[in-house]
């Protein structure tokens, strides 16, 4: 029995670093944590008191998230996977709470907490994580998670069961519906959802709303998700995008207009 924790990173060189340090505080050491930098060099990383396995994944994608996830899947040892995203900051019990909950054939769920902004301008950041975190508005304390709610950030499953589903559709290139396309096929094969107490803190930064800096991947990929599901992801995005005049989307059809421009970005960004 092994865990191995996997992580895909593009920059966030300072909340990679505070991702190893909340796994250097569990009270269970994963046997490894692999790090995959997509289209970038391998780093000097902190020291770890678990190994660290680093690798440069080349891909034409800038951002070619399912890919990247199932690299560092395939170079993992363990027979028990935690994902956790770059921006998340393991709680000290995570690692142990996942021992406690794999469970065949079901995707394991860990809970996460967001961290306000400035959450670590202070000496005692690190120990003060709860009191600067607020749950996830809309699966807090859900009792069942359904799987289109299923989201990449903090999760676990046996090896096994990862490759069962075949791992993330690389076919999703880039950013949006790959993480509701990995809990369809998950449905398919008879792979259940469950929602764990394994804390994730994720760490604050910039977003966009709608996220117009992942236009071109959001249209592509909610083609790429109504072809295979006949159902279209990420409704409430592309309704954004078709009240800024960006698309036509119409039942079975979606057409790009233009692309959003610089302005439009900008005023998008919330910080």
């Amino acid at each position: 029995m092994s865990i191995s924790v996997l992580t895909i990173v593009k920059g966030r060189a300072g909340a990679l670093n505070n991702l190893i340090k909340g796994l250097a505080a569990n009270t269970i050491f994963p046997d490894e944590l692999v790090v995959v930098f997509m289209n970038e060099p391998e780093r000097n990383l902190p020291d770890a008191p678990f190994i660290i396995k680093q690798f440069s994944f080349s891909h034409c994608e800038d951002l070619p998230l399912a890919a990247a996830r199932n690299f560092a899947a395939k170079n993992a040892v363990g027979d028990r996977l935690i994902f956790l995203d770059v921006d998340c900051i393991p709680s000290s019990f995570l690692v142990e709470t996942y021992l406690k909950n794999f469970e065949s054939e079901f995707l394991v769920n860990g809970e996460v907490r967001y961290l306000q902004n400035g959450f670590d301008k202070h000496t005692d950041w690190f120990s003060e994580l709860e009191a600067s975190s607020e749950p996830d508005p809309i699966r807090f304390e859900m009792a069942i998670l359904p799987h289109e709610l299923f989201w990449s950030l903090n999760f676990g499953c046996f090896a096994a069961d990862y490759w069962k589903i075949g791992g993330f559709d690389e076919r999703f290139a880039g950013y949006g519906a790959e993480d509701t396309d990995f809990a369809f096929t998950a449905r398919e094969q008879t792979i259940g959802m469950k929602l764990i107490a394994a804390v994730a803190y994720h760490q604050y930064h910039e977003q966009y709303k709608p996220p117009l800096n992942h236009f071109d991947d959001i249209a592509r990929n909610a083609k790429v998700f109504f072809e295979k599901w006949k159902k279209w992801p990420m409704e409430g995005w592309l309704r954004s995008f078709v009240d800024l005049g960006l698309i036509t989307w119409d039942n079975d059809e979606l057409h790009i207009l233009r692309k959003p421009n610089q302005k439009e970005i900008l005023n998008a960004r919330k910080v």
